[in-house]
């Protein structure tokens, strides 16, 4: 139910940045390029923006260079094809990357203003590093693991939001929103295991 925010959502945006990617293309901006871009300004924002409390502002940068997934994915189907490997592990691993950053420079404002918040974004944190780790343990053992309440897309959506609305004052949307992704995240971890057993008894 949650992933279909995903399977909705960036088709309209695709459709939308499709004559940006066209031009990018025909000046020579490659899909690496845009990743590296991307990854290094999330990366920047979040560890200036919300360790000093600035959350909204922080939010919409981030929001803006978070468009470079998108990008850098449209960019690579239109020069010829999904991507080089290089580049499926280039855009794989700055997402760790990002994600945790982002969780990070929350978690560093949130310690000294609300505990609670502190725990649930590290909780976040821990999920949103497993989450990963066990589809890329269990495509190594040949068994297709993308499956899950929430991936990616949607747990990002879930802590922006909540980061960004906090920041307009809404201190109930903190609580609120990484409640919701530890929440998310932990039945994902659980869901993924679950489907390794299965495949591994089937086996």
């Amino acid at each position: 139910m949650v992933s279909m925010i995903s399977a909705y959502v960036k088709p309209q945006i695709t459709r939308l940045i499709n004559p940006v990617v066209k031009v990018a293309v025909r000046v020579g901006i490659t899909a690496n390029a845009v990743t590296i871009f991307g990854g290094l300004g999330t990366v920047m924002a979040a560890l200036y923006f919300y360790p000093r409390g600035d959350l909204f502002l922080g939010t919409i940068i981030i929001s803006l260079f978070a468009l470079s997934d998108l990008f850098d994915g449209a960019i690579a189907r239109r020069t010829g094809g999904e991507g080089t490997s290089w580049g499926g592990f280039l855009d794989s691993t700055i997402d760790r990357v990002t994600d945790s950053a982002i969780l990070i420079g929350a978690l560093l404002y949130f310690i000294d203003e609300d505990e609670t918040v502190a725990l649930l974004v590290l909780i976040s944190l821990v999920v949103s590093g497993l989450i990963p780790y066990i589809r890329a343990k269990a495509e190594s053992m040949k068994i297709e693991c993308s499956g899950g309440i929430a991936e990616r897309t949607e747990r990002l959506i879930i802590a922006l939001t909540a980061l960004g609305l906090y920041g307009l004052g809404i201190e109930i949307a903190a609580i609120l929103g990484f409640t919701l992704l530890a929440l998310l995240g932990t039945v994902t971890v659980v869901q993924r295991i679950v489907i390794v057993y299965i495949a591994l008894r089937r086996g």
